[in-house]
């Protein structure tokens, strides 16, 4: 007699049906992967302005090509809706949705918690359950598992859950989604298994751990682990300043050992989902358990303190030449948190915007990918850098570099660039030109 668990991996080896929660930077991708491997897909969003887009064969990810997006609808192997009752013909369901901090830098799992009890709605023996989104360890255990039991059925036997952390690096030529290794825990080691099947389609390789916590906790170092090193490194390029020294070359050299030593670079501040927010989810949960996580809150501060201590290297470039800060025109290049890119989330570029104009300059910017940003209560547009008039700006401000940039006729034209990511370090040294 077939098992439930046999016969689910049987559909999932043949050709599941799979159902994504969430199309956003993560989910729309995942969606893609699953439907070009043979699947069918589902996605489910909130955002009327996603679901139509996909409806449409359009994609609004960097990463996903709308010809992709638009061969696969055609194909009918995807298709995008508001309602997660779609999903009760689902073999597998992925949970890809945000988990934001709250207002007192505290988790906010509302919208796990409003996906999972949207699955318990319609959950049914021989169905897996993926849980992809960053949250704290426990959270699969506490929050999806008892949800989807009150419907009587049992983990493990009649359904199966497992927790994958995402690792997608938007803007990432080089590693994708498919050259990713895919972390998987299950509640059961025959969740885990099926879970490994159905990544098994979409990835090159799977790594097992022993429990979903596991998985869970992976995913919070990793990016803890980022986290403090680019808080070490931007630390660093102050020292550096201080002393006179480039932190650049510093690091540069640093990197020809062969061993104990990663570079990592400095910036404007963090940006993204991930890096902003995810070591807060560590230190609650172990906060909750009496230690005090000193590494991630010291780290936390240097970071958040990275915009300002850009405005103050604006302000004190410009003192050096007799200039005030207040009235002066400064053309921001990039504001995306990370070059090729149009994602703004958590970017450093706004609040130093923020900040700049706060304090009286007259502030522009230049983003390929970002037609418009909104700071405080004002709407800002892109505009055509080559058309800004370098030579008529007090400041050119580079926060992300983005490739197609013409960086030798900004330092010659510009009179003074402030280069926060080293855009310009392969240009002979001049005097205008201030690095971080």
């Amino acid at each position: 007699m077939t098992t439930t668990a046999e016969a689910l991996r049987q559909r999932i080896v043949a050709g599941p049906t799979v159902g994504v929660m969430g199309l956003g930077y993560v989910g729309l991708p995942l969606a893609v992967a699953f439907a070009e491997s043979g699947a069918t897909v589902i996605g489910v969003d909130l955002d009327a302005r996603r679901v139509a887009a996909v409806q449409s064969g359009e994609s609004f990810v960097e990463d996903v090509a709308t010809e992709s997006v638009a061969r696969l609808v055609q194909a009918e192997r995807l298709r995008a809706c508001g309602d997660s009752g779609a999903l009760r013909e689902a073999d597998a369901i992925i949970i890809c949705v945000p988990t934001p901090l709250g207002k007192s830098r505290e988790p906010d799992i509302s919208f796990i918690v409003g996906a999972a009890d949207a699955v318990a709605d319609i959950i049914h023996r021989g169905q897996l359950v993926v849980l992809e989104s960053t949250t704290y360890p426990g959270t699969t255990q506490e929050v999806l598992r008892p949800r989807f039991e009150a419907r009587g059925l049992t983990a493990g036997r009649d359904f199966f859950l497992a927790f994958s952390p995402e690792r997608i690096d938007p803007g990432n030529r080089r590693w994708t989604l498919r050259d990713i290794p895919k972390v998987v825990g299950g509640v059961t080691d025959q969740c885990r298994e099926l879970a490994a099947a159905l990544y098994g389609r979409i990835v090159r390789e799977v790594v097992p751990v022993s429990r979903p916590e596991a998985a869970e906790m992976v995913k919070l170092f990793e990016n803890t682990f980022r986290s403090v090193n680019v808080a070490l490194v931007n630390e660093f390029a102050i020292m550096c300043r201080r002393l006179g020294l480039s932190v650049w070359e510093v690091i540069a050299a640093a990197s020809t050992k062969p061993f104990g030593f990663m570079p990592f670079y400095p910036g404007p501040g963090l940006g993204g989902h991930c890096l902003p927010s995810d070591p807060h989810y560590l230190s609650w949960k172990v906060r909750l358990e009496g230690y005090e996580p000193r590494f991630i809150t010291f780290a936390d501060e240097i970071n958040r303190r990275m915009p300002a201590y850009i405005v103050e290297m604006v302000t004190d470039a410009l003192n050096d030449r007799g200039r005030a800060l207040r009235g002066a025109r400064v053309l921001v290049l990039g504001v995306a948190y990370k070059p090729g890119v149009a994602d703004t989330r958590d970017s450093p570029a706004l609040e130093i915007i923020d900040s700049l104009r706060a304090k009286g300059a007259a502030v522009a910017y230049h983003d390929p990918y970002v037609p418009s940003i909104a700071v405080g209560a004002a709407t800002l547009e892109s505009c055509a850098w080559r058309d800004a008039g370098l030579a008529t700006q007090d400041v050119v401000l580079i926060l992300t570099a983005h490739a197609g940039y013409d960086w030798a006729a900004i330092v010659r034209e510009a009179p003074l660039v402030i280069d926060t990511r080293n855009a310009t370090g392969a240009l002979p040294p001049a005097g205008h030109v201030v690095r971080l």
